[in-house]
């Protein structure tokens, strides 16, 4: 199961981003708390400065929800955190492989 973000960031905060949304960074930490995640893999934009592209691997749908039933307050700390430095957010969708 694999959930794919866009993400367009202000040129100021791109170091900031990458630490956030990084392989290592607070995504990945809070994501680490399941055995169901099989890690992100950001990709930065060839064409378009600031865009980036997040992919996140999970087990299956299920175990993405039950990790966000139990971690929910978390996750959303997180988000809220990182809202200074994204310009827009958009869910391309999620998918099974």
């Amino acid at each position: 199961f694999v959930i794919l973000w866009q993400f367009d960031i202000a040129e100021g905060s791109i170091a900031a981003f990458e630490e956030a949304y990084d392989s290592a960074g607070s995504w990945s930490q809070l994501f680490s708390r399941s055995t169901a995640y099989h890690g992100t893999e950001l990709l930065k934009d060839a064409y378009v400065p600031g865009r980036y592209v997040t992919v996140d691997r999970w087990d299956s749908e299920d175990a993405f929800r039950a990790f966000r039933a139990q971690y929910d307050a978390d996750y959303e700390a997180v988000d809220r955190s990182c809202d200074a430095i994204t310009s827009s957010e958009t869910r391309i969708g999620a998918f099974i492989a």
